[in-house]
């Protein structure tokens, strides 16, 4: 049993993918063999490829830069569109048996975000080992150990260990990056800037010296900011440090007009750009549910209301917790965002990523719509959005510049 890439398809010399019986082909992967006209060949069973989704430069096709956001229907005896799912966990038929599963992640905090992250990884079995690290002494090894116990129930073969250094972690591919001091009540994200640019930056700098290829994805908040910062301290190329807001802020809003009635969260579409925090907005010209927009279901003051409670959601939960911060949706959403680039869905979801003229934007991490893969960003996705939100878009990017020279004024101090 393998998953068949979109590599596979375009390797295809001959015009035909030869699968074994098992084999996974992604829905990005026959979206690719749609375009080119490769066939699939189960068994000897040539199956003819889907019909392509419309293309922006044919008549009635989306905009430029959607980034084949309509998906074909797939063939009887495909995955379902679950790996296409926002939220979605990996399906059992992919989790990682045989040649599927290989390669560490690394997961670097092991509070409660780190846990959950580390959980959602090792539940999914698509990796020979998860590591935990946390400079508390046995923290790290005891949440490691105490997972590992759930590994019969759980149905899953990674290996999970825990570390005190990243040094101790070995060479991973995927770093997450967790670590740093949670909000309290009243306090706002951008209050920790300072403190937990000093964690996030040694954090990479590390990451950098044991694991030079690795993928990083930063949950520290203020999430843009420390981004920003882990990518300058690690040196990486801009395609590997991404930050994991926009997927779950996407999800916030899901889930929050799911209790309007729209329908349920996993069949709800939308992005939630711009910055985490009092500049994040929801394009509501892209949010969907099925072939209806959501306005036509929701009465326009009760979408207001829900993108309102999504831009606050993180901080109404600190109001209910009082001590700590939300987690759960948190380490749900960076392990997503790994297992989308370990199993090359193809899936579009946001993310804080640096732009390189798309929307009008360079030279700061902002939450835009993104394609993953294996190697990190493989494509910033140009959504056709209104005047207006490409206006709100940018002035979130604009205020993220500014709280970035606060960061590096307090830095050279």
């Amino acid at each position: 049993m393998a998953l068949r890439s979109v590599r596979d398809v375009e390797a295809a010399s001959d015009g035909v993918l030869h699968l074994a019986p098992g084999d996974v082909v992604t829905p990005l992967a026959r979206e690719r063999a749609a375009d080119l006209g490769v066939r699939l060949v189960h068994g000897g069973a040539v199956s003819a490829p889907p019909p392509a989704a419309p293309r922006a430069d044919h008549p009635g096709g989306p905009a430029k830069g959607s980034g084949g956001l309509q998906t074909p229907p797939a063939p009887v005896g495909t995955p379902s569109n679950a790996l296409l799912r926002r939220g979605a966990p990996v399906p059992v038929g992919l989790r990682g048996s045989g040649s599927l599963r290989g390669g560490r992640a690394l997961v670097v905090g092991a509070g409660h975000v780190g846990q959950i992250t580390a959980l959602r990884l090792a539940e999914a079995d698509s990796f020979d080992e998860i590591v935990l690290a946390d400079v508390a002494p046995g923290l790290a090894a005891g949440i490691a150990l105490d997972l590992t116990h759930t590994s019969a129930l759980g149905h899953f073969a990674t290996t999970v260990r825990g570390v005190e250094a990243v040094a101790d972690a070995g060479t991973c591919d995927y770093v997450v990056i967790t670590a740093g001091k949670p909000r309290q009540p009243g306090m706002s994200r951008s209050d920790l800037i300072s403190t937990n640019a000093e964690i996030v930056g040694a954090v990479a700098r590390d990451v950098a010296r044991t694991s030079p290829q690795a993928v990083i994805v930063v949950v520290t908040n203020p999430l843009d900011e420390m981004t920003h910062h882990a990518w300058v301290t690690s040196g990486f190329p801009a395609e590997r440090v991404m930050g994991m807001a926009g997927v779950l802020d996407t999800a916030r809003f899901q889930a929050l007009a799911a209790l309007e009635g729209a329908g349920r969260a996993d069949r709800i579409k939308g992005f939630a750009l711009g910055s985490h925090g009092d500049e994040m907005s929801i394009p509501l010209s892209q949010s969907t549910v099925g072939n209806q927009a959501l306005s036509d279901l929701v009465p326009a003051e009760r979408v207001a209301a829900v993108v309102d409670r999504t831009r606050s959601s993180g901080a109404e939960v600190v109001g209910l917790l009082k001590s700590g911060s939300a987690f759960l949706a948190p380490g749900t959403s960076a392990a997503h965002m790994v297992l989308a680039m370990k199993h090359e869905t193809g899936q579009v979801l946001s993310a804080s990523v640096r732009p390189n003229g798309e929307y009008g934007l360079e030279g700061v991490h902002v939450g835009l719509p993104v394609r993953l893969g294996p190697g990190g960003v493989d494509q910033i996705i140009e959504l056709p959005l209104s005047t207006t939100e490409v206006t709100e878009l940018q002035a979130a990017a604009a205020r993220i510049r500014d709280r970035l020279g606060d960061l590096e004024s307090s830095s050279a101090r």
